[in-house]
């Protein structure tokens, strides 16, 4: 007796509330089901690059707390970079001051040390940061127009659903605002794609301008201590064992 009254009572709680996601997309059509499908990609990769940027920021982030403890514990530049990880953002700045230091030596044309050195560096952290900052530019564009292309699902289910109503000749409210409200289900889809990649771009700009600040500031340490042979290091260097330079010594006899 209960699994008869059960057995009515269920295709009855189905026919209760037809409206949803899949209806309405059953219901839009082609053009509703391709929007549903633009957002879920725009929601996949948005969420893919958060993640992906996520680890190279940590990694730089991890490397840089490497850095501090160990680089300028270390007698030069060359010993410094080799205690740092190979493929580091770091050691890439080293080295790269390093081959511009080299190269300056054999320009024809004269150009200030400095002047050179500078832009070496500079060139190398745009590099670095270029790398992190791939992607960023999906995220702005998913956070603006995801909310219009939900819109745009929207406004054909209501279309949709108002010729349909006007064809059956039931104007009454519970004929209209049900396939009317289902069509809103595509603007509430576009909404929860977009403010996630919205949230997702600020939150890595924000990282990668500390991430900047960081590598500007370890960019100029390392400036000053080519331009002036070794002689000026870090005030976080101070107390470590440090080998002369060849040209202080010289100096000093």
């Amino acid at each position: 007796m209960l699994t008869t009254i059960l057995a009515a009572a269920a295709p009855a709680a189905a026919k209760e509330n037809p409206y949803g996601l899949i209806p309405a997309l059953r219901e839009g059509g082609l053009i509703s089901q391709t929007v549903f499908g633009i957002l879920v990609i725009m929601l996949f990769f948005s969420l893919y690059i958060l993640f992906t940027k996520l680890f190279e920021q940590q990694k730089i982030i991890s490397q840089h707390r490497r850095m501090r403890s160990t680089f300028w514990n270390q007698n030069s530049l060359r010993e410094g970079a080799a205690k740092l990880e190979k493929n580091s953002a770091y050691r890439q700045i080293v080295d790269d001051g390093l081959a511009a230091q080299e190269q300056h030596a054999k320009l024809t044309d004269p150009v200030e040390a400095h002047d050179w050195l500078h832009n070496s560096l500079r060139r190398s952290e745009d590099l670095i940061l270029s790398q992190l900052k791939k992607g960023l530019s999906f995220l702005a564009t998913v956070g603006s127009t995801a909310p219009f292309v939900g819109l745009f699902g929207t406004v054909i289910g209501i279309i949709r659903a108002l010729v349909r109503i006007g064809s059956s000749g039931q104007a009454s409210i519970d004929a209209v605002a049900g396939p009317v409200g289902e069509a809103l289900i595509m603007t509430a889809v576009g909404l929860a794609v977009a403010v996630p990649a919205v949230l997702a771009f600020n939150w890595l700009q924000a990282r990668n301008k500390k991430i900047a600040e960081d590598m500007s500031a370890f960019s100029n340490d390392i400036l000053g201590y080519l331009a002036s042979n070794g002689a000026v290091r870090p005030a976080a260097a101070k107390g470590a064992p440090v080998k002369a330079p060849a040209a202080a010594t010289t100096a000093a006899r």
